[in-house]
């Protein structure tokens, strides 16, 4: 059978290279999007055409119909199949405004990447998947949302960012739900505190707030234990979970006394 095909969103850095890393280690052929240009993603692509696979890099806005409409064109160009579909380009709240002086269009961007574009690039997939099912009686596609702890934990200068990553939280449950009887397993991956370009700014802060307890497990989250978690669902090590969350935060979400 010919290798199976993963797209991962924001896959060229941070939390979607450790996805892709991965996928890529167990055998995936990938499509890694993003919105750089492509020099900018070369050493990464580098790095990960060096698993022995095929990656290639589609570039694009997930925000916007007409690129998503090319990332999921691209990558049925190169693989002529889709079977893992990561959900995990996001930004954070512009500014990190407070929700007091929050604004319409930072409101929008949030919305527009982190939920709209992973929504529909969920539909996108899941009708592909299901019309590749009706070519092979045993296939099983496997969708995985990346949201955060702040799907539930609030955090007030990050209203927006919070928000659609609770929706997108929503959305596995829905697509899990409607899936289910295509045999295509939707799972939600919660990560916390991660080692990523998004949380630089605060990385004073948190070093503080990890040493002095707030994490279970003393150590920032890094992008491989991320990756490790979503190549376990697209392996299918973890089987009669679909609609499932995996949190993934070192404990910080645990509740002690």
């Amino acid at each position: 059978m010919t290798a199976k095909a993963a797209l991962v969103t924001g896959g060229s850095r941070g939390i979607g290279f450790g996805i892709a890393k991965h996928l890529v280690a167990d055998g995936y052929r990938v499509a890694i999007n993003g919105e750089r240009e492509d020099s900018q993603v070369a050493d990464a692509l580098d790095e990960l055409r060096g698993g022995g696979t095929d990656v290639i890099y589609t570039r694009g806005d997930v925000s916007r119909t007409e690129a998503r409409a090319k990332i999921m064109a691209d990558t049925l160009e190169a693989f002529g199949r889709l079977d893992v579909l990561v959900n995990n380009a996001g930004i954070t709240s512009p500014g990190r405004k407070d929700i007091l002086e929050a604004t319409e269009e930072g409101f929008e961007r949030v919305i527009g990447v982190n939920l709209r574009g992973p929504f529909f690039l969920a539909q996108a997939a899941a009708n592909q998947m299901i019309a590749q099912r009706e070519q092979e009686p045993d296939f099983r596609g496997t969708i995985v949302n990346i949201t955060s702890i702040n799907s539930i934990v609030a955090t007030v200068n990050r209203g927006d960012y919070c928000l659609s990553k609770a929706a997108l939280s929503m959305g596995t449950k829905l697509w899990a739900t409607r899936l289910a009887e295509f045999d295509i397993d939707v799972f939600e991956i919660r990560p916390g505190i991660i080692a990523t370009d998004m949380t630089k700014p605060v990385t004073a802060k948190y070093d503080k707030l990890i040493a002095e307890g707030l994490t279970l497990q003393k150590r920032w989250g890094q992008p491989d234990d991320i990756g490790s978690a979503v190549a376990a669902l697209a392996r299918g090590d973890i089987p009669y979970a679909t609609g499932q969350v995996l949190t993934v935060d070192g404990g910080l979400t645990m509740i002690t006394l």
